[in-house]
């Protein structure tokens, strides 16, 4: 398989942070709530208030540079 294989964290691991507005996450990994998206190979993911801002564009899967 061509995913990447989830590691535990270490220190001076990376936190999780919106690639919208730049939000970050209180660990290495998104919360429950934020939404994660492969675009170009590379995934991203969203804070809770920017997906809830641009849900039809999620949803219609259109790339976030569009929105």
């Amino acid at each position: 398989m061509n995913e990447e294989t989830h590691r535990p964290a270490q220190p001076g691991a990376h936190v999780v942070v919106c690639a919208r507005c730049g939000t970050a996450a209180d660990s290495e990994y998104a919360p429950p709530t934020w939404v994660c998206s492969v675009e170009n190979g590379r995934r991203q993911h969203f804070c809770d208030k920017c997906a809830r801002s641009h849900i039809r564009a999620i949803e219609g899967r259109l790339d976030s540079p569009w929105w």
